[in-house]
């Protein structure tokens, strides 16, 4: 039983490092990238605007409304707030702001080695599963809920804070071997747990952003340095080449 605990813990431990490297990739991509690929857009309506302007061709005119059409794109629910608000609900900076707290957005898509291992030392000794009583799993719930926050920041400090906090607090009750009913019901829990565990990680993996992460495993902020520069790259031969057009 404590073998299959712990195995599920482990499991669990590894979808929610990798969730949040898709949560912060996918927002340094839009904080970071995001004026790049607006600032091509532009050109890319202006080059056909100039086209247009030169040859007069009804085709190309038209190409050059549909591009000015897309610089301009009908605000999502994103957008109307600002990119505080994405489809799991306002995003941690946001809650922080109308909270009054100050507001720590990640510094990068992976949280350090040493911020992952506390991290990872914390769950394993506070996870919700090892609970016995409502009570336990309660106190463990809203524990592992700050662990969590402060992962995906990135901020060590805060962790190590919290581990030493979890350290003073009260020991763990005492684990009783479980009546056989008991036992199967536990099992059967499991199981159904790892099952929706090993969903939401194939959805992570097949994501855009996490295929991404995927290219990039073992650095994947290297990863967002590389489009940067390649959408420099873009940017650069498409100013040159509407300087040519309008010149």
């Amino acid at each position: 039983m404590m073998a299959a605990e712990q195995a599920l813990i482990e499991f669990e431990i590894a979808v929610e490092t990798f969730r949040v490297e898709v949560e912060n990739f996918s927002r340094l991509h839009h904080q970071r990238l995001g004026p790049m690929y607006a600032r091509l857009d532009e050109l890319d309506a202006q080059i056909a605007e100039a086209v247009a302007a030169r040859t007069g061709d009804p085709e190309d005119i038209r190409k050059a409304k549909e591009a000015r059409a897309s610089v301009l794109p009908m605000p999502n629910v994103e957008e109307l707030f600002h990119g505080w608000m994405g489809s799991d609900g306002l995003f941690p900076e946001a809650q922080a702001m109308l909270t009054e707290q100050p507001v720590q957005p990640p510094q990068k898509v992976r949280p350090s080695e040493e911020a992952r291992k506390v991290y990872r030392d914390l769950v394993r000794k506070a996870h919700p599963d090892l609970a016995r009583d409502d009570a336990e799993r309660a106190r463990r719930d809203a524990f592992i809920a700050r662990v969590n926050a402060a992962y995906g920041r990135g901020d060590e400090a805060v962790l190590r804070d919290l581990a030493q906090e979890w350290e003073a607090g009260p020991a763990p009750a005492e684990r009783w071997l479980s009546e056989s009913e008991e036992l199967y019901a536990r099992l059967e829990w499991l199981a159904e747990r790892k099952e929706l565990l090993a969903a939401v990680a194939a959805e992570l993996e097949e994501s855009a952003i996490g295929a991404m992460i995927k290219m990039a495993p073992q650095d994947p902020d290297a990863l967002l340095d590389e489009i940067a520069e390649k959408l420099l790259a873009d940017v650069a031969e498409r100013e040159a080449y509407l300087a040519q057009l309008v010149g």
